[in-house]
Parts: C-alpha cells; structure tokens; sequence
C-alpha cells in the first residue's frame, strides 16, 4: 500500500516536472528513439571491431535482438540489447584458432540456449529464488559498479580532448536542469550536437569513412558451424553473463522506479530467454552476443523517460543503420571526447541509482554484515579482480555479484551484533 502511493507520487511529480510524458508525439518518440541508437553505439560497433566480427551484422542482430526481447517480455522492459563484452576473449581466441567466426557462431548459439534452460529453472522455482539470492544489500553495490567499472571508458575517451568533453557534457547537464519540456527529454542529442560542432571547429572529425560508405547494401552474413572445442571455449561465459544480467534489470527496475518488480513481472526468467534467444539469434547471423545496455540504463536515468516503445525505436535505427552503411558512418564520425562527455553523465546516473536502492530499502550499513558485503563488492568490481577456470575467465560485476552472493548467504543476520 506504501509502495503504490510512493508511485502515484513520483507520477504526480513527473507529471509536472515534464508534461505529457506518456502522451509524446510520434516525431518526438523517434527523436528519444534516435537518442538511445546513438548511446548504444559506440560500444555496440566496438566489440565486432575488437573479435574480428562484422560491425554491419552485429548492428541488425543488435535491432532484432532487442525486438526479439522485447516480445518476449511483453513489451513491459524498457531495454536496449547491444554486443556483450563477456564474450571478446573467447570469441577472439575461436577466431584466431579456426580462422573465421564461423566457429565462434555455434558457440555464441549454444550459449544463449543455456540461457534458455536457466530460465526455465527459474521459471519452475519461482522468481522469489532470485530475489533471496539479489536482496538489496547485494544488487545496490552491484548497481554501482555497472557504473564506477565503465568510468575509466568514459574518462579515456574525454581525455583525447577536455576542451570538446567538457562542452558535450556541460550542454547536456544544462539541458537537463534547466530545459523545458521536451528539450528536457533530450539531453544526449543536445550534448552530442554541441559536441560535434565543437569537434568540427577543433578539426577533429574525419569525413573519409562517410565518402567511402554505400548508400544502401545488406550486411555481410555468415553460416554457423558447431565445433565442441569452439564450443567449450564460448559457451561457459553464459554462466558469468547471466549475472550481469540479473544486475542489468534490477538496475532499469531501480531507475524506471518499479524496484524488484520486473523479476516477477514479466519475470526474470521472461527477460533471461529474451536474452538468450537474441544472443542465439545473433549467433545464426554471425554478430556477437547480446546484452542489455547500461549506456541506454544511464539514458533512461537521465531523461526519465521510460516507455519501451523508445527502445524499440531505437532498434529500428540500429537495423536501419546495418542496410545504409552512409548513416552508420556518419555516426562513426562523432569523436571519442564527445561520447565521453555525455558518458561521464550517463555511467554516474547508473552509480546513483545503485546508492539510491540502498537508500530506499534502508539498507543499515552501521551493520557489520551489511558493510562487509558491500565493501567486498565495490572493491572486487571497481578492482578489476579475476577468477580463471580454464578458458573461462570471471571478471568485474559478475565476479563482484558473485561474491556477493555468497557472502549474503553465510554470513550470519545478526554479525557483529551483541
């Protein structure tokens, strides 16, 4: 009963700090929908880069991928799924062994299937398994390291020029304070234009990639095969990345406002199996696996704008950006310092709702218990610590999760405590 009036209260608020949200016109929802493909697409591009994959392929299964979720939860997610990082190092390593990705495409679809069963499990269990194992104690600090893990990226990119990140930053957090109703709702456009013209006066853009680039042209598919050893080597990582997925939706269910209510409904193991079929879908085509985005997290923070249907705008423009290679290539042009501006306001929105879910549930960190657990977490994931188990290597939020996991479980209520 407190909960549902705390809504209706933020509503009310929300409301009338941006009017109409809900009722946004149809150019205005692609603009939101623009501004999430351009959040999402740097790091999407750049893991075909890094593991040799085509950027073309991994921008369609990126679209598809995300409407794909998208039904499968009902359409109640707001989501974007994008190129999963976990995966580079095998997937490199299959590469290099087998010399095409041909390989790595059964590995990436048999990793997404052991999505599918996990889901299922959970399905059969109830998703009050999940919420003992992520109490507030644990997906707060996890939050937080979503967002203090992707500060170095954000930091690196604007330190190519602080001039062009400082005014790319600055425009967007203007916008957002002082901007008035829909110019309130976009704040990464805005800092991204301002940006841009800042970089053209700098000469720092190169026009080169977009003279280059066909107007129209399909992406560049490839067959699957199914290798055990190429297998073993991708598929195990499904393991790791179902925690940062977890992670992911507790932290879009913290922003949009709604909590843990997302791992009931439309469910966590709804959420898992569309994530998981994107990611064997991605495999069939040949791009890379999918995950959900903490860049368009950290938009969905900003605007405060949480209708799904942007997101699957969005996914349109990806889709749209893989058959017109001039678009993607414009969009390409956009400098590192200017991305970086806007991503050092995005990935600390993400850290900020990671404290504010630990301030909401009253999480009492004058508890030894509590400290402890929290400490272990920020300190393994902003540390950069690594478990390898073979060819599977544990790293960042999943091993901090983890870790979390198990001392939430051992660790006795009252530690500490006379």
């Amino acid at each position: 009963m407190i909960e549902n009036v705390k809504m209706e209260v933020r509503n009310e608020v929300l409301s009338k700090e941006i009017p109409n949200v809900g009722k946004l016109s149809k150019p205005k929802l692609v603009t939101l929908g623009l501004q999430h493909a351009m959040a999402m697409f740097g790091a999407t591009v750049l893991v075909p880069i890094l593991t040799g994959l085509n950027v073309g392929v991994a921008l369609f299964t990126a679209g598809i991928g995300t409407l794909l979720f998208h039904l499968i939860t009902k359409g109640k997610v707001p989501a974007y799924l994008g190129s999963s990082f976990a995966f580079i190092a095998p997937i490199t390593l299959v590469i290099k062994e087998y010399g095409d990705v041909s390989a790595a495409q059964g590995g990436i679809i048999i990793a997404g299937l052991i999505y599918a069963i996990m889901a299922l499990i959970i399905y059969l269990v109830g998703p009050e398994f999940v919420e003992r194992l992520f109490p507030p104690v644990v997906t707060g600090p996890v939050i937080m390291v979503i967002g203090l893990v992707l500060a170095p990226v954000a930091i690196n990119m604007a330190k190519e020029n602080w001039l062009v990140a400082g005014i790319s930053l600055l425009t967007a957090a203007l916008i957002t304070v002082f901007g008035r109703g829909f110019v309130k709702l976009v704040p990464v456009i805005f800092g991204l234009v301002c940006g841009y013209i800042a970089a053209l006066i700098c000469g720092l853009v190169d026009f080169t990639v977009v003279k280059e680039s066909a107007w129209l042209g399909l992406p560049e598919f490839t067959v699957p095969k199914f290798n055990w050893s190429a297998i073993l080597m991708i598929a195990p990582v499904a393991l790791v990345s179902m925690v940062e997925h977890v992670g992911d939706i507790l932290a879009i269910g913290a922003t949009v406002g709604k909590g843990r209510e997302y791992l009931s409904d439309p469910g966590i193991h709804r959420t898992l199996l569309g994530d998981g079929l994107a990611t064997s879908l991605a495999g069939i085509f040949g791009g890379p696996p999918n995950t959900t985005y903490s860049e368009n997290t950290g938009v969905l923070a900003l605007t405060k704008v949480y209708n799904p249907i942007v997101m699957r705008i969005a996914a349109c423009f990806a889709i749209m950006m893989s058959i017109i290679p001039k678009l993607s290539a414009l969009i390409s042009t956009i400098p590192q310092p200017v991305v970086g501006g806007i991503a050092i306001l995005l990935f600390g929105m993400i850290t900020s709702v990671g404290i504010r879910t630990m301030v909401e549930n009253n999480v009492d960190l004058t508890k030894a218990r509590n400290l402890i657990i929290a400490s272990v977490i920020l300190v393994i994931g902003i540390g950069g610590a690594e478990l390898k188990i073979r060819n599977l290597t544990i790293a960042g939020m999943a091993l901090a999760g983890i870790a979390g996991l198990i001392l939430n479980k051992i660790l006795p209520e009252n530690l500490g405590e006379e």
